[in-house]
């Protein structure tokens, strides 16, 4: 009779992780082409200030967008389009009534009138937000 051999098994401490290395890259490099496409608004030119930053907050901020010619756009889904400031108003009082915590900014272009942002931003506080911030530029 002839003997049988064993084969030897590895023991579970040699796990190759390679593989896992190979996807946490892709990972690292998935995230760092989307993350700046997240931060949704329209471009404008924002006027430059020495100030403090806000504290870092736990929910994402709604956005209302002033561009160069006044028109106004907010940050909700993903669309881009021209709303009427009562359409906004509707809106972000619908937001803060879902959570009245949620902070909310303006982005002014600094080619805007400034009447027309305080028109908006005190839109935004009928419609229920706490308090509205303008977002700025640091100077170069």
């Amino acid at each position: 009779m002839v003997p049988r051999t064993r084969k030897k098994r590895k023991p579970m401490s040699e796990i190759n992780v390679v593989p896992y290395i190979d996807v946490m890259l892709v990972l690292l490099i998935i995230f760092m082409v989307t993350a700046p496409m997240l931060m949704q608004g329209v471009k404008v030119e924002l006027p430059q200030a020495n100030a403090d930053p806000v504290e870092n907050q736990d929910s994402e901020p709604v956005i209302v967008s002033v561009d160069a010619a006044g028109q106004l756009f907010l940050n909700l889904g993903q669309e881009e389009q021209v709303l009427s400031l009562a359409t906004i108003k509707d809106r972000v009082a619908a937001v803060m009534r879902r959570s009245p915590q949620k902070p909310v900014m303006v982005w002014g272009d600094q080619a805007v009138p400034y009447g027309e942002v305080v028109t908006v931003m005190v839109a935004l506080q009928e419609a229920g937000a706490p308090s509205v911030g303008l977002v700025t530029e640091t100077p170069r």
